[in-house]
């Protein structure tokens, strides 16, 4: 049956998209290494392919990746021949970047393979070459294994979901090339995969484009805007300050990169060209502009924090570790003094050199959403750049699903858009990986359904059987000799 299966899936993948390996031309395999290694970094590959431990071996997998059917553990890509790619022939492997069917099986496309559809077959072949070749076979499988619960568990489902939704064409080299006038889109729409996040998703879980790019929530997190809107989006950003944004995380009086986007950051855009983040901020700027109902100012124009009584606000604080540990007080104000003040500041500009960003004129803060400033006091923002690392630290075990409400609520009173309101229930589910969409809701209820409507026709079916062998045996009773027997 398997084998079945597997030849079934072979098939369809050649349906959906056929490709032959792009050839070397001159055998310099130590460029097309280094070009191989450019793709996998402006295609993040290492911020999912990465260990569950910090500093683990490249490629080896393991690393947790949130979905809203449950949790999916990244594989082992290394060129290892038992645990990795090391036997997979490059056909297999672009087959599982374009079409998402591995030598094993189908693949969820919590691996981004939507997007890589689009990837030349110059860009495809190098990161063959750079995966296989230029890295180290890391011989072992990562501890975790992907354990979805049913009916997502069969894998066999995204055969359809494939048909309907990874339809992308892949890009030709002179467009995609560096310097080439598509090249931001080939970025921003295939290696980067921005849309996986940033648009959001539909019934089936598959990229709305009639919203592309207006944002999504993935894990808790909230992916903003990047249309050209100037009002929700980033039309109103200079591409100079997108580019120190892919750079650094940060775009001094607009935004942070936190969650997700501090992990691209710091694995993918602080290592990739000037030419690339800029042909990146050029594309993002053509981009049709979606406006978020009901919002009329940039998340980042709210400039000024509400007065406050310092008196009120003259608190000591209390630097044991244990000290919110411990603590009881859901008194917002408090909590703010205590916890985020030291380096926020009391006034919440944060520092001159925005190591510690403002409160004020931050899209976090002052957006439509509190998801992105709720998560930041439970997870923290964790990001390393190529000048320092940013380090704010997680709360979410010093303080209490109630405390990190009030202090959120604290903060978009003061600094921000108060007309959101944080509730207790509103950090656990973001805790939880956020709201769970209409599909994922719905499948119990599906699933009890289906089980109803089996029983349902197996009972007709029995019934109607059972009617049908009574007729026949009454009418064998009233003419035996004009029927044959009845079979037992």
């Amino acid at each position: 049956m398997r084998g079945i299966i597997s030849a079934v899936s072979t098939a369809f993948s050649v349906l959906l998209f056929t490709s032959q390996p792009a050839a070397s031309q001159d055998g310099d395999i130590d460029r097309l290494i280094e070009r191989g290694r450019s793709v996998a970094i402006a295609g993040d590959c290492m911020a999912c392919h990465r260990t569950a431990e910090a500093d683990g071996k490249p490629y080896a997998g393991g690393y947790t990746i949130s979905s809203p059917m449950g949790p999916i553990v990244a594989p082992n890509i290394s060129p290892s021949k038992e645990f990795g790619i090391g036997n997979w022939t490059e056909t297999q492997f672009v087959d599982a970047v374009r079409n998402g069917v591995s030598p094993g099986g189908y693949l969820y496309p919590a691996m981004p393979y939507t997007a890589y559809r689009g990837m030349t077959d110059q860009d495809a072949h190098a990161l063959y070459v750079y995966l296989t070749k230029g890295t180290k076979p890391v011989d072992e499988a990562p501890q975790a294994k992907t354990d979805l619960p049913f009916p997502f568990n069969q894998r066999i489902l995204m055969l359809g979901w494939n048909v309907l939704f990874n339809s992308a064409i892949p890009f030709q080299e002179t467009a995609a090339a560096p310097g080439g006038h598509e090249r931001g889109k080939y970025l921003v729409d295939t290696l980067a995969h921005c849309g996986a996040c940033h648009t959001p998703r539909n019934l089936f879980m598959a990229e709305n484009n009639d919203s592309y790019l207006a944002g999504g929530d993935v894990g808790g997190w909230h992916a903003p805007n990047i249309t050209s809107d100037a009002v929700s989006g980033i039309g109103a950003w200079k591409n100079e300050e997108i580019v120190a944004y892919l750079k650094h995380g940060n775009a001094a009086g607009k935004s942070q990169a936190a969650g997700p986007m501090a992990e691209a950051v710091e694995h993918s855009f602080r290592h990739m060209p000037d030419t690339d983040l800029e042909a990146i901020a050029t594309y993002l700027k053509t981009v049709p502009p979606v406006r978020a109902e009901g919002q009329t100012t940039p998340g980042f124009a709210r400039s000024d924090a509400k007065a406050a009584d310092l008196g009120q606000l003259d608190y000591g604080i209390d630097r044991d570790p244990k000290a919110m540990e411990t603590g009881t007080s859901t008194n917002g104000e408090q909590l703010y003094v205590s916890a985020c003040a030291t380096c926020h500041q009391v006034n919440g500009k944060g520092t001159q050199d925005h190591f510690y960003p403002s409160l004020t004129n931050n899209r976090a803060v002052g957006g439509m959403t509190s998801n992105n400033l709720v998560m930041a006091v439970v997870d923290g923002v964790h990001r390393k750049t190529n000048d320092f690392t940013v380090q704010m630290p997680a709360f979410g075990e010093e303080l209490s699903n109630a405390q990190i409400a009030a202090v959120s609520n604290y903060v978009l009173h003061r600094f921000g858009n108060e007309d959101l309101h944080v509730t207790e229930a509103n950090v656990i589910t973001l805790r939880n990986g956020g709201e769970k969409p209409l599909l994922v809701k719905a499948t119990p209820w599906l699933m009890a359904g289906s089980v109803a409507l089996a029983a349902i026709m197996l009972a007709a079916s029995a019934f109607v059987w059972s009617r049908r062998r009574s007729r026949k045996h009454a009418a064998h009773e009233a003419n035996p000799g004009d029927l044959q027997p009845l079979k037992r």
